[in-house]
């Protein structure tokens, strides 16, 4: 059973602590929520799990294998990613153009 563990990870823009020792551990089957006010770090915290955002400090793990240094292409390939509220990035692409273009990285 594959297993997201997340330990400890911290990000701080412009001196301001913005995530503070997330830890977190997902298996695989598992519908998992991260709550907060506007501003407590949650986009932050899926970021980095994903690959698109560097954490400070912390490590991310996926079974026993380190994947913090681990760019986003690779961790979609892996299972890992995230689908954010927001429209896409390239909005005249088709969904899997968008996907294609986040693989090929």
């Amino acid at each position: 059973m594959e297993t997201l563990r997340v330990d400890r990870i911290n990000k701080t823009y412009k001196g301001r602590k913005v995530v503070n020792d997330v830890s977190v551990e997902v298996k695989q089957g598992e519908i998992v929520g991260l709550l907060g006010p506007n501003g407590a770090g949650k986009s932050t915290t899926f970021y980095m799990i994903v690959g698109l955002v560097k954490p400070d400090s912390g490590t991310i793990f996926l079974n026993e294998d380190n994947i913090t240094g681990v760019p986003m292409y690779k961790r979609a390939k892996m299972g890992i990613g995230y689908l954010p509220q927001e429209v896409s990035v390239f909005r005249k692409l088709s969904v899997e153009d968008n996907i294609m273009a986040i693989l090929q990285g």
